[in-house]
């Protein structure tokens, strides 16, 4: 089944076209990212001498805990987006849910595959929603 050529992303979920509520872009999802993964890095530069995993592991953490309490990671807040659980639309998920959606998005590839829904991979498996707010 396709969607009608007018459709927009998340309009089968039920969310606006754009503006407070919408699905967040693209363009604003990897701005997001380029900013946690740059603060991560300044406190693996910082503390563990730029070290890979270490890096990783940070932003993953980073990722799981401030999803899972403020509903945002610090590239969300700063641009504007909030996590929403799919199922009723609160936020923030639960810490299982960030923790699922933390660990693909560390593992990068399912970022940038597209769930059919205007969401990628990772906030289908996990069960969210990147709204704007």
């Amino acid at each position: 089944m396709t969607a009608p050529a007018d459709a927009w992303p998340g309009q089968g979920l039920g969310l606006p076209e754009s503006g407070r509520g919408s699905l967040a872009a693209p363009g604003r999802r990897v701005a997001a990212l380029t900013v946690d993964w740059l603060a991560c890095s300044l406190v693996s530069f910082a503390f563990f001498d730029y070290n890979p995993v270490v890096t990783l592991g940070i932003f993953v953490l980073e990722q799981v805990l401030l999803i899972a309490t403020l509903g945002g990671s610090f590239g969300h807040v700063l641009l504007g987006m909030r996590v929403h659980r799919t199922v009723d639309g609160a936020t923030p998920p639960a810490p299982l849910a960030a923790l699922v959606r933390a660990v693909l998005v560390g593992l990068f590839v399912p970022a940038l595959l597209p769930g059919g829904d205007g969401r990628q991979l990772h906030d289908k498996a996990a069960g969210t929603l990147l709204l704007r707010r």
